[in-house]
């Protein structure tokens, strides 16, 4: 979505403006925001606000002055979003609503048809691995673009980030890194896209010393080849809300044992468990860490998100694990492909 689509200058000519909303094509966006020659927001206008001037007896020779709405809904672009607002704005059903600074300029538009909210994180997605255990797959194409339904792998997590406002997303690439570099620049404009080429693999962290441009104080560390619908908004808060250094996600593991199993100290039974069910947390290869943390990280060397945990654990810092209560695949092997292909057809994104 272009930004310049949907503006138009307070002083413009009813007529010009009915040309320009014609122009935008999405019936679901057919909104202009009227701003200053500094591009601070004055309010809103659209198709329906000129009819009724129209038959209020307005010429469409006026100026939109005495049609557009002042009163308009935006979201303040801020570290801590306002997520009542957001929540109530997406209930009310607006699609299209202006972010603007603490001067009132427009900075984006927040697509609410399409985003949930907007939440103030980098992306680092790992797309450089050899993608060995599907071969022969992956011979000539690397796993990330491997196809899930009709979409590439990375293009779902592209997608679900994009969501939850998260449209600075980083890229390392290794094996086949061409071709994925290809395929970004010519996916959705609206990502901000920056492409990490590592020289060799440098493990599922190591690529973060070679970032020095993060916009916000959270980054999101995560694996390309997962499959998810996780809740990246309910994610973040817990991270805030638990006061976090590092949250993890994890998805629960079972483990059945076939047999009755013995509670005993010094070999003296207390007590006899038949056939139980224990349940554990694995990582998910997910993670939200705070920005300040990333100088723990080696300069150019093989260096894997699991070594940044123990040094967080040795130091004593906050390291909290997030349950994952969505769907979650890590997609490594043949057989998790095929069931990613029977799953597709199931898993809500919305």
């Amino acid at each position: 979505m272009q930004l310049e689509n949907h503006l138009i200058l307070e002083d413009t000519l009813i007529k010009e403006a009915l040309l320009k909303i014609n122009k935008i094509g999405n019936p679901d966006l057919l909104t202009l925001f009227v701003v200053d020659s500094e591009n601070k927001l004055l309010g809103s206008l659209t198709d329906g606000d000129i009819r009724r001037g129209l038959i209020n007896g307005i010429d469409i020779g006026n100026s939109i002055k005495k049609v557009y709405h002042k009163d308009v809904k935006y979201v303040v672009d801020d570290k801590s979003p306002d997520y009542e607002k957001m929540n109530y704005l997406r209930s009310e059903k607006v699609k299209l609503v202006p972010l603007v600074n603490k001067q009132n300029q427009i900075l984006k538009l927040l697509d609410f048809s399409v985003q949930k909210v907007i939440l103030p994180i980098d992306a680092v997605i790992m797309a450089g691995g050899l993608g060995s255990r599907l071969k022969p797959l992956t011979d000539s194409t690397p796993k990330p673009l491997l196809k899930v339904g009709d979409k590439e792998i990375i293009a779902h997590n592209f997608d679900r980030l994009y969501q939850f406002g998260v449209t600075n997303q980083f890229v390392t690439v290794n094996y086949l890194g061409e071709q994925i570099v290809s395929f970004c620049k010519s996916y959705k404009k609206e990502i901000n896209f920056n492409l990490i080429q590592e020289k060799e693999y440098y493990g599922t962290a190591g690529a973060l010393s070679l970032i020095n441009d993060f916009q916000n104080d959270t980054i999101l560390l995560m694996n390309s080849d997962l499959l998810t619908n996780i809740d990246y908004e309910d994610f973040y808060k817990s991270f805030i809300d638990k006061e976090a250094d590092i949250m993890v996600a994890s998805v629960p593991y079972q483990v059945s044992l076939p047999y009755g199993i013995f509670k005993e100290e010094n070999r003296k039974v207390l007590s006899f468990e038949e056939k139980p069910n224990y349940t554990y947390y694995a990582n998910a290869g997910i993670y939200l860490i705070k920005k300040s943390l990333l100088k723990l990280v080696p300069e150019n060397e093989f260096f894997n998100a699991t070594d940044l945990l123990e040094i967080i654990i040795n130091s004593n810092k906050k390291l909290i694990h997030y349950p994952i209560r969505s769907y979650w695949l890590d997609i490594g092997k043949h057989e998790d492909y095929k069931k990613a292909q029977n799953d597709i057809l199931h898993i809500d994104f919305d």
